[in-house]
């Protein structure tokens, strides 16, 4: 089985690629909202929820949220999953206008 690759391979004489500056407040936004992203889906991923009937109850229920907003934040502190840089550069990040 052979499998395709989906971009070109890069030729040796073409220039890296920079990734958005850490610092760039649209690269910022992409990356909270990465994080709304996966905390949503943590969510749906049953992160959380309690599985006994000694849990937390309705403290637990309602504070779970935060819980899972960090885990997404350092999920993405950690690089993410490349939703960040999808996001920077649909919204225009990286465009020179020099």
């Amino acid at each position: 089985m052979q499998i395709t690759p989906i971009l070109p391979p890069r030729e040796a004489s073409a220039a890296p690629r920079s990734g958005p500056a850490p610092d760039d407040p649209l690269y910022l936004r992409a990356q909270q909202l990465e994080a709304a992203f996966l905390a949503e889906m943590l969510g749906l991923a049953g992160l959380g929820e309690t599985e006994g009937a000694f849990g937390g109850g309705i403290g637990e229920e309602q504070f779970s949220s935060f819980l899972r907003q960090e885990q997404a934040q350092a999920i993405v502190a950690r690089g993410g999953i490349g939703l960040a840089e999808s996001l920077f550069l649909a919204m225009g990040g990286g465009n020179d206008a020099a």
